[in-house]
């Protein structure tokens, strides 16, 4: 590694060269955090197709409802979709962090991207299951749900799916934002 007076005219180093050494229990550490992270994504992920699925499959002939015909169903469904592709691109951020002990952009701008992506997405499926419930419970207290308990039954555990996502995402986003304060605060998304 280069020291700083090996620099000429206004140089910069590169990344390489501004590469700190982590302990053996700092190495851990982050590896903990980072594993905390993916099982979180893969959570919200699982939780959000799931919910998906469900709601897609909730129809059971032409006698009854269909999801799609319900404006709050068809927001649960495209968030929980949205959110499920969102995580799996997480999911895959998480392991290129992990093979190749970077991130996949600059530090910053990932730092950024995750925060403001898990907020947003958070934001969207609470929304979402919002709606989505509202019209559940007023759907129970209507002919709906008397005639079609098991396309009532269907839909609340597609929302119910979709709140678990919404909480799993919450999580990590929460520690998102820890990486955005420990990069604000040290110039690195690690406080190590």
């Amino acid at each position: 590694m280069r020291s700083p007076h090996d620099f000429r005219n206004g140089e910069s180093p590169t990344y390489r060269d501004r590469t700190h050494f982590h302990s053996t229990v700092a190495a851990q550490k982050l590896r903990r955090f980072n594993s905390l992270i993916l099982l979180l994504r893969l959570a919200s992920f699982s939780f959000s197709l799931a919910s998906a699925v469900f709601m897609l499959t909730n129809s059971r002939g032409s006698g009854s409802p269909h999801w799609y015909d319900f404006d709050a169903f068809r927001f649960a469904f495209v968030a929980n979709a949205i959110v499920a592709i969102y995580s799996v691109f997480e999911m895959g951020v998480c392991v290129w962090e992990f093979s190749r002990e970077t991130t996949l952009w600059p530090e910053a701008f990932q730092v950024w991207f995750d925060f403001g992506h898990d907020q947003v997405f958070s934001y969207l499926l609470l929304s979402a299951g919002s709606a989505a419930a509202a019209l559940a419970r007023t759907m129970r207290g209507g002919d709906t749900c008397t005639a079609n308990k098991a396309f009532c039954l269907q839909s609340d555990v597609a929302i119910g799916l979709g709140f678990a996502a919404f909480l799993f995402l919450a999580f990590s986003s929460c520690l998102s934002g820890f990486r955005v304060a420990c990069f604000l605060i040290t110039g690195s998304r690690f406080h190590l």
